[in-house]
């Protein structure tokens, strides 16, 4: 796996405090539960793929897949 769920959750915590919201904030523009927000940016591996969109969705990010090797726009890493 490319981006493993730590990584997905730092991710998620850098976008947030750049946009200078809070967890619950957060959790609220997304329509998730706060336990949840902070597992996702934690890393919890058992995470739920349609609430963790949400999250992305309410940062304004997007999850892309890719083939390994390759990063989502095609090239070569």
């Amino acid at each position: 796996m490319t981006a493993p769920l730590s990584d997905i959750g730092q991710a998620v915590r850098t976008a947030r405090r750049g946009m200078g919201l809070t967890q619950p904030e957060l959790a609220a523009a997304a329509g998730v539960g706060l336990r949840f927000l902070v597992e996702l940016e934690r890393g919890k591996p058992t995470v739920r793929l349609d609430r963790m969109l949400a999250v992305l969705d309410a940062l304004g990010l997007e999850l892309q897949i890719a083939p390994r090797g390759r990063s989502p726009s095609g090239a070569a890493q």
